[in-house]
């Protein structure tokens, strides 16, 4: 996981990615809640309707999950992945949960 001080060290530069990029998000209307996934590198778009009483929150966490159980089932053989997420409180739930694999390493 990148911290703040790593995409603003050089300004109007983000730091460098390797392999597949992925865009996560989730959000709320007067419909309800949702979240948001997108495969840049791939061009994959998920829309997940959560219902009404879903929280952003939950909204942001589920994009996430979802995104990493799209990487997987595309079974593509890059070695690395960056899902980009503007949730710092879903990044740091994930982040306090316990890893099992020795794949995953977080930036």
């Amino acid at each position: 996981m990148l911290a703040t001080e790593e995409w603003t060290r050089s300004p109007g530069t983000p730091p460098a990615v390797k392999g597949l990029v992925w865009y996560t998000d989730g959000s709320r209307t007067t419909e309800g809640t949702g979240a948001g996934v997108y495969g840049q590198s791939v061009n994959i778009r998920l829309s997940i309707p959560l219902g009404k009483h879903a929280t952003v929150f939950q909204a942001e966490v589920y994009a996430i999950l979802a995104c990493t159980h799209e990487i997987e089932a595309q079974d593509r053989p890059e070695k690395y992945v960056s899902i980009c997420s503007d949730s710092q409180a879903a990044l740091k739930a994930l982040q306090a949960s316990k890893t099992t694999s020795p794949l995953v390493r977080q930036c």
